[in-house]
């Protein structure tokens, strides 16, 4: 999720904001130390081990819930159940898309197989709920087929990083209006 991370900052940047005034308080720091965690599990995946997959996999619920440090530190409450309603969202698309192909979700490397993120037998040799999408897949439009090169995402993925991008722009933004205000004493 860092690109999306690099997408809030620089959407900030682009409308204004300063986005160093982010890293005066802690809350960003557990973020970032899962952003270093994630990152190892990606050189680890692309030298061809798989074993941790569904280790990272299963901490992902771990990483969205440490947005709500950022959510109660900067009191953004309406953008975090706005961001929150995308991860809703993105899950029941996720699920439905399992549901309609057997508890699996197809994916269609591309990108991936040219970066060597994805070997052709990495299907058989990963065991979590991805498969080799096929012609025989359902809800084709609702799998994994968005690659990135070193991860494939479905539109419910993009809608849950949303919720990611929502916390980090409006945390920026809110940082922002109260440094300019002079208010950031009482938030440090």
């Amino acid at each position: 999720m860092l690109e999306t991370i690099l997408l809030a900052f620089l959407v900030a940047k682009i409308n204004g904001y300063e986005i160093s005034q982010l890293f005066k308080s802690w809350t960003i720091y557990p973020l970032l130390i899962f952003q270093i965690i994630y990152l190892i599990e990606q050189v680890i995946i692309f030298s061809g081990n798989y074993e941790f997959v569904g280790f990272i996999r299963n901490l992902e619920p771990i990483y969205l819930c440490l947005h709500l440090l950022l959510v109660f530190k900067y009191e953004i409450y309406t953008s975090s159940i706005i961001g929150a309603g995308f991860v809703l969202l993105g899950g029941f698309l996720n699920e439905i898309t399992m549901k309609a192909n057997g508890g699996f979700m197809p994916a269609y490397p591309t990108l991936s197989y040219l970066t060597g993120y994805v070997k052709p037998e990495t299907f058989s040799l990963v065991n979590d709920i991805h498969i080799l999408g096929d012609s025989q897949a359902k809800l084709k439009i609702l799998t994994d087929y968005i690659d990135l090169g070193y991860s494939i995402l479905s539109i419910g993925d993009v809608f849950i990083r949303m919720f990611v991008f929502i916390i980090i722009y409006f945390s920026i933004k809110k940082i922002n209006n109260l440094t300019s205000k002079g208010e950031m004493q009482c938030y440090n």
